[in-house]
């Protein structure tokens, strides 16, 4: 028959045993990169974006200079609500910035169809208008912005007049 300390300590060392060869398979709080995700952790699917996180997006592009996915984003803001004049001025600006005026004058068009009195947009379009040598476009642009943004009507005139 056995001693009882004899079968405790086989019974000890086989409990150590299958407890170290499981911690092989447990992740290692120790070797873990710290912004590697834990091994339980689970990931919620990321959010359906809303109009307004998109031309968020696309502000955020457009002051990095990133024309491309300012248009990407301003896109997908007028897709997922189409009456949303920021954001199809936002598209005007991102491209008439890549040279792509035709487009820039629809997207400023939509704009001010939505709100007509849109100051910005009514810059903008003049502006573009200016960039494609249509300069009596450009001024009946800014007869309409004078009275809404004198500020604004300014830089316009500025800019019709450098563009003669």
């Amino acid at each position: 028959m056995p001693k009882i300390g004899t079968c405790s300590t086989r019974v000890r060392r086989a409990v150590l045993g299958v407890t170290f060869a499981a911690s092989a398979f447990l992740p290692s709080a120790t070797l873990a990169e710290p912004s590697s995700p834990a091994a339980g952790q689970v990931r919620q699917p990321t959010a359906t974006p809303s109009a307004e996180s998109e031309y968020d997006r696309g502000v955020r592009a457009r002051l990095g200079r990133d024309w491309k996915a300012a248009v990407e984003a301003q896109r997908s803001a007028v897709t997922l609500r189409p009456a949303f004049p920021e954001a199809w001025n936002e598209l005007g600006f991102a491209l008439r910035n890549q040279g792509r005026y035709p487009e820039s004058l629809q997207a400023y068009d939509e704009a001010l169809r939505l709100r007509p009195n849109f100051p910005e947009a009514l810059e903008y379009l003049g502006e573009a208008y200016v960039k494609l040598g249509r300069l009596d476009d450009a001024r009946r642009v800014l007869d309409r912005l004078r009275p809404l943004d004198r500020g604004r009507a300014q830089e316009l005139a500025e800019v019709i007049e450098k563009g003669k």
